[in-house]
């Protein structure tokens, strides 16, 4: 499974390539999920009506991922190593990570400087 971060779901809604013909590619599939944070983080952002009705479409044709008891687990042994090496990425990213690490998913994202520090998280990386 390939889960989009909220970057390159940004890049989608932006028509912003390389992002937004990985994304088309992926719900082609329908292989594309995403998780209940990302949904946040892009509805969050959203300013307009015609935003959330764009943004409201992508998540519909998604996979949306909820955190349970497993992934917050994952999420916060995740969080105590990085933060031993004093190297913090950020209570959204470590959820994130933890989905990804508890799915056996894929992270489709540009931020690699964050998620690059995950042990056993796996990357499709993007250099932009």
């Amino acid at each position: 499974m390939i889960l989009a971060d909220s970057d390159v779901l940004i890049d989608f809604l932006r028509g912003k390539e390389p992002s937004a013909g990985r994304v088309r590619s992926e719900i082609a599939t329908g292989g594309l999920a995403t998780t209940a944070i990302n949904a946040f983080e892009l509805l969050s952002g959203a300013k307009a009506g015609s935003e959330r009705a764009k943004i409201a479409r992508l998540l519909a044709a998604l996979n949306v991922l909820h955190i349970d008891q497993t992934v917050s687990a994952a999420a916060a042994e995740i969080r105590r190593q990085l933060e031993e090496k004093g190297e913090s990425i950020g209570m959204a990213d470590y959820l994130i990570a933890g989905v990804c690490l508890v799915r056996q998913a894929t992270l489709l994202t540009r931020n690699n400087a964050h998620f690059s520090r995950v042990p056993g998280l796996k990357l499709s990386r993007f250099e932009l």
